[in-house]
């Protein structure tokens, strides 16, 4: 008996630890990326190898999780947009929408993403976006330096575009939020920064024309301060989730709408991340480079990066040769030299002149 009920206490807490942890949530995807239902942990440095598998993107190794079904060959998502927000576990999504358990909650970024947009779309015009308003870090590459060129990035500009017409100061019930406080104004900020990118896409829908897929990624912090400010059994803690969370909702049917149902869009909260995020240099008179860190011979990955690209090109073409062979040679087959052939054609006129 005692037995039974310990098993049942630990059922209980790993279902806990499943849905009150960090998590990863998946607000919008097409029809041909498929997010499995389940409660399969992944961990935070993965993130990237996610966003890139759903791009249609190869990754150095294989992501090994299920929530991710195998994609089609032939269609790609036109953007991903990923949210981070720091200061909560999780955010009142709809029940049917795909949540995952988040583990190991590293600070990453999309950097290497970005990488491989730019280096296989290098002729085209991608949008690539990564901003986190409250540290002030930008990147922007291809048309977003055009699409986002009014876009308030600063924190000094944002609170300035907070005291214009149409802010959210404005449109949104702030109820138990003030804006004389600095912790509530650099939250409202980031509510300020979706609905002004948001905006943005609305007057760009040409973007989703383009070839190049397009990469958003935003890193939202307000939330944190609210909590360090108030607690999390404040109601001012309240009120911004509930604001935060109708504004990532809009923020996703926008997308979603710009790109004609063919975005993706995640969300990751974290309480706090386990390390301060850096960014790792290397300097360029470095001697020693290594392709492979874990071999200590030098030697190059198992498959290359293009690896499936090749493969499919090959595949393909020797399918198409072999149909081409086979249609070709029961053609030639089945021809009836006396009515086909120009050339038998002529020598029977030749015999019978003879």
């Amino acid at each position: 008996m005692n037995r039974a009920i310990i098993n049942t206490v630990f059922a209980l807490l790993c279902l806990l630890s499943g849905v009150l942890g960090d998590s990863l949530t998946v607000l919008r995807s097409p029809q041909y990326v498929t997010f499995r239902d389940g409660q399969w942990p992944i961990s935070g440095e993965k993130i990237p190898d996610l966003v890139a598998l759903t791009m249609g993107f190869s990754v150095h190794e294989d992501l090994d999780w299920p929530g991710l079904a195998a994609g089609s060959l032939f269609q790609r998502p036109r953007a991903n947009a990923l949210i981070v927000v720091r200061g909560l576990d999780s955010l009142d999504f709809p029940k049917n929408i795909s949540s995952y358990p988040l583990e190991n909650p590293v600070p990453f970024t999309l950097d290497s993403v970005a990488n491989t947009v730019h280096t296989l779309f290098a002729d085209s015009t991608p949008v690539v976006l990564q901003l986190a308003p409250s540290e002030e870090r930008l990147y922007m590459m291809g048309m977003a330096n055009t699409v986002f060129e009014d876009l308030p990035v600063t924190l000094q500009q944002i609170r300035g575009r907070l005291s214009k017409d149409g802010s959210v100061l404005t449109s949104l019930p702030l109820i138990s939020l003030s804006r004389n406080n600095e912790a509530d104004l650099l939250f409202l900020s980031e509510v300020q920064v979706l609905y002004d990118i948001s905006a943005l896409l609305q007057k760009h829908k040409h973007l989703a024309k383009d070839p190049a897929p397009d990469l958003y990624s935003l890193e939202l912090a307000g939330l944190e301060e609210i909590v360090r400010r108030y607690g999390r059994d404040s109601p001012q803690f309240t009120d911004a989730t509930r604001i935060l969370t109708s504004a990532l909702q809009k923020f996703a049917d926008d997308v979603a709408s710009v790109y004609a149902n063919n975005a993706v869009v995640e969300v990751v909260t974290v309480k706090t991340f386990e390390a301060p995020l850096t960014r790792k240099s290397r300097s360029i008179l470095e001697s020693k480079q290594i392709s492979n860190p874990g071999s200590p011979y030098n030697l190059a990955y198992k498959y290359d990066y293009n690896y499936a690209v090749v493969f499919n090109i090959v595949l393909w073409l020797m399918i198409v040769l072999a149909l081409s062979v086979i249609v070709i040679s029961y053609n030639l087959w089945n021809m009836d030299p006396g009515y086909d052939s120009i050339i038998y054609r002529m020598t029977n006129q030749k015999i019978r002149m003879d």
